[in-house]
């Protein structure tokens, strides 16, 4: 894997959306997570796919769709703030309704 590229199952889990390495995988296996990447959407349904900054991630969470922008990969499963740099929440980056 090139510094460009990041299994799914290890950024989830850098990124703090699973608790373990387990855990995301098996998160992924249930076909839970699309990938956008170069426009094209897939689902993904092996952990040792590959997500690379710039892709969207879109899966269900807490009992709410989350859509992220990949940012970083990571060198590792460091604390919270460090986590939250690796992506932008897209439904927090867009305006609320009823704003103009």
């Amino acid at each position: 894997m090139t510094m460009e590229a990041c299994r799914i199952d290890v950024w989830l889990w850098r990124a703090r959306f699973a608790r373990t390495r387990s855990l995301a995988a098996a998160f992924v296996e249930t076909g839970a997570v699309r990938l956008t990447h170069n426009g094209l959407q897939t689902r993904l349904d092996k952990p040792s796919r590959s997500v690379h900054p710039g892709d969207l991630l879109t899966f269900a969470r807490n009992g709410r769709v989350t859509t992220l922008r990949i940012e970083a990969l990571g060198d590792r499963r460091g604390p919270a703030p460090e986590a939250r740099a690796l992506y932008v929440d897209l439904a927090l980056d867009s305006p609320a309704d009823g704003d103009v």
